[in-house]
């Protein structure tokens, strides 16, 4: 039988190497997720998943049962460092090419879903970043409003209120559509204006 997450945070605390490896293999994944919508940038979501997990081993003992769910905890963590990050600016620019791993079937498919995959991070990224990261933890994320809020560190009404104006900036940025390129990027962020 599986151990839960609760569990293996409760083995990692009393020094399990075992239950370390598996919490990692299991909810890495979703830390580094987030982390690359929070930077934009896939090496500084290395960085970041890495610092967090460095951390599990070091504050495994913090974590209070029933206060909030593993993974919420662990965004939480993710969650100051991305921001650390984005506020010294300390990441890579994102890939010019609009390279995404994986097969293509298709090479103009493979290209348009480039172009569309990275529209989306530059929108993503022109957000301010709680209403960025806001989206990031219930849309993409997919976590529970309750859990999402436990990441943030805020209440409930607040997340959902950041989620309903950054859907609400995120979609008009789409809207407009046309990206005037001129812009400069600063470490990664882009700057982005709008035309029109």
């Amino acid at each position: 039988m599986q151990q839960t997450d609760e569990e293996l945070i409760a083995a990692v605390a009393a020094g399990d190497r075992e239950a370390f490896s598996a919490l990692y293999r299991r909810r890495r994944p979703d830390v580094y997720r987030f982390a690359q919508h929070m930077t934009g940038a896939p090496a500084a979501a290395e960085d970041v998943a890495q610092e967090v997990f460095l951390a599990v081993i070091r504050e495994a003992h913090r974590y209070t049962p029933g206060r909030s769910a593993v993974l919420p905890w662990l965004l939480g963590i993710a969650r100051n460092h991305a921001l650390r990050r984005i506020t010294e600016r300390r990441h890579e620019p994102l890939p010019e090419d609009g390279h995404e791993p994986g097969v293509h079937a298709d090479p103009a498919d493979a290209v348009a879903r480039g172009q569309e995959i990275e529209t989306l991070r530059a929108a993503l990224a022109s957000l301010p970043v709680a209403y960025r990261e806001a989206v990031v933890l219930c849309d993409l994320q997919e976590l529970s409003y309750q859990d999402a809020a436990d990441a943030a560190g805020c209440a409930i009404g607040t997340i959902r209120s950041r989620l309903h104006r950054g859907r609400g900036l995120l979609a008009d940025t789409l809207r407009k559509g046309r990206w005037n390129e001129t812009t400069p990027r600063s470490n990664g962020i882009s700057r982005t204006r709008f035309a029109g």
